[in-house]
């Protein structure tokens, strides 16, 4: 494949991430949901169980309530309900929250990318945490210095899927219209939607999820300066028969999440079919940037195309220090992935990228690690033309 820079090629030219400031440990929030069930003693102890099998060892929060003792957490009470946080007051904290995570997370990918805020020309915010009008999009553009004629997509409750999705609706705009510089901007406080463990099926949820925001740039590479991700193609799938399996609705106390335990089963049954349909007859690429969506997922994804731990170790990781954090998670495995191959100053190697959300949906796309002109190359090359 050739990297050349030219006009219709897309690429992630500069990532960005942002956490909350308070950090929780996987144990405390585990003691903390086991002291709620106080009365529950059986579904305590597979709290415990679950929590410690998941593959998380610390989430980040928004919340400081979840910090302290069972009697200041408002979002688990242990007998009085009446006080549980409604949807409204959670959504008022979602408003205050998300946008200093957002600009965090686009200032820091503007950066890496080495852009002008001005040349910017569109802009698509993701969540499916929070919801407002004038939303997100409108509140960035003046904080980061974005043109008002900016062309404002916001990407609104697609789940863990949606912020691979935007990505691959950035690299479209640009090979539509050469010259574009998509801003995707993914903001995610899932922590504002705990309610009181009430049985086995909520333990899943609540073992995964934190907070936090990512943000990328997807334009024509502008420089040879920078690593980058060349975009190649991809598509969105439905799975079969799996509509009920990941459900995601507004309830009077935050949203109402299920997930399924036959999540990875399914993943399992069908993912090689649409894998091998994305890659043709190419062989297997050696880097996989995989949702952690669950252990259970990284390892279904894993057995099915029979990869070595050496590349899943980066969804896995980012499982482990931060959690599932619903849409960003996905960016937070392509930052880690391109920071690690250019500190080992790795040649151009072909990726995979994945994610899976409500539908069940699949986000598949194919995509090319592309590491900087060192210097001497550029000597080397500079010399040759003379």
């Amino acid at each position: 494949m050739n990297h050349s820079m030219n006009l219709s090629s897309a690429a992630i030219q500069g990532m960005g991430t942002a956490l909350p400031v308070h950090s929780v440990s996987q144990t405390d929030i585990a003691e903390l949901i086991a002291s709620s069930l106080h009365d529950r003693p059986d579904l305590a102890r597979f709290a415990k169980r679950v929590f410690k099998s998941c593959g998380v060892d610390t989430r980040y929060t928004v919340e400081p309530s979840y910090l302290g003792t069972l009697e200041h957490c408002r979002y688990l009470p242990s007998t009085d309900e009446s006080d549980i946080p409604t949807t409204k007051e959670r959504m008022n904290t979602y408003k205050q929250e998300a946008l200093p995570l957002g600009i965090e997370a686009a200032q820091k990918a503007l950066q890496d990318a080495n852009m002008s805020p001005d040349k910017i020309t569109h802009l698509i915010t993701v969540s499916c945490t929070g919801q407002y009008s004038p939303g997100l999009d409108v509140l960035l553009i003046p904080q980061l210095g974005l043109s008002p004629r900016v062309n404002r997509m916001p990407l609104i409750f697609h789940g863990c899927a949606a912020g691979l999705k935007a990505i691959q609706m950035a690299r479209d705009i640009v090979q539509g219209a050469p010259g574009s510089q998509v801003l995707i901007v993914c903001v995610e406080l899932c922590t504002l939607h705990f309610q009181p463990v009430k049985e086995r099926e909520s333990l899943f949820s609540a073992s995964l999820f934190g907070d936090g925001a990512s943000a990328c740039i997807v334009g024509a590479p502008q420089s040879q300066d920078l690593h980058y991700l060349d975009l190649g193609t991809g598509y969105s799938v439905l799975l079969p028969d799996s509509t009920e399996d990941m459900t995601w609705e507004v309830g009077n106390h935050g949203y109402d999440l299920y997930l399924s335990p036959r999540i990875p089963k399914l993943l399992g049954v069908h993912l090689e079919e649409e894998l091998r349909q994305l890659l043709q007859s190419e062989e297997l690429p050696e880097l996989w940037a995989i949702h952690p969506g669950g252990r259970g997922i990284v390892d279904a994804v894993q057995n099915v195309m029979n990869l070595e731990d050496e590349q899943t170790k980066y969804s896995r990781e980012i499982l482990r220090t931060v959690g599932n954090l619903s849409s960003n998670t996905i960016l937070f495995v392509l930052n880690a992935m391109r920071a690690e191959m250019a500190a080992g100053q790795r040649p151009s190697t072909e990726g995979v990228a994945m994610a899976f959300g409500p539908g069940l949906t699949a986000e598949l796309m194919k995509f090319t690690y592309v590491p900087a002109f060192s210097p001497a190359v550029k000597e080397e090359k500079d010399h040759a033309l003379l």
